[in-house]
């Protein structure tokens, strides 16, 4: 009878530190991933991807979840045709052999309930580098029209864009790239 309790106890535990995992579904209208770069030491440069997508796993409880966003990188708009599509060619992007960057992210770190960074690593171009990104902001709520609970925030990094075979220009257009990353994303 004990070792049934016990049993069915642990059973119970296990269940329960399950059920605080839930995943989430990025939200394309809620989310932005925008680059800063100087150029010439002058002015900074700016542009962003229009299409993405991904999930979030989030274990609150556990302090742990796990990231997988994509960009589509023939997305990328500057508001200029014309540097677009050179952002788009092989001097940088190389969009037509490399249509996607991937961040897969699984160290988070936490302040309480909240998220102050998540690193993993970043594929681009075919080559993968780790990258942290770090919370600005975090908050979860329940969202009045979903009716779920919606998650996200402000993140950001900076990146040495050498480091994925971006060589074009430097070092008059610098290596480092800030990233600004907004997202939400909503209970699955």
């Amino acid at each position: 009878m004990k070792k049934t309790l016990l049993l069915a106890a642990l059973l119970a535990a296990v269940g329960a530190a399950q059920a605080q995992s839930a995943t989430y579904a990025i939200d394309p209208t809620h989310t932005a991933v925008i680059f800063e770069a100087k150029h010439f030491g002058t002015s900074t440069l700016r542009g962003r991807w229009d299409k993405k997508e991904g999930t979030v796993t989030l274990d609150k409880a556990a302090k742990t979840g796990k990231v997988e966003f994509t960009l589509d990188m023939n997305s990328l708009t500057t508001g200029t045709g014309p540097f677009d599509g050179h952002l788009k060619s092989k001097d940088f992007f190389a969009v037509e052999q490399f249509p996607t960057a991937k961040f897969v992210g699984d160290k988070f770190t936490f302040n309480g309930d909240k998220v102050v960074s998540v690193a993993g690593e970043l594929t681009l171009r075919d080559k993968t580098n780790p990258v942290t990104l770090t919370a600005t902001n975090f908050n979860c709520y329940q969202n009045p029209m979903l009716k779920r609970e919606v998650c996200g925030g402000d993140f950001e990094t900076t990146i040495q864009r050498t480091q994925w075979g971006v060589n074009y220009g430097v070092p008059g257009i610098p290596d480092a790239v800030h990233l600004l990353i907004q997202v939400e994303a909503v209970k699955q």
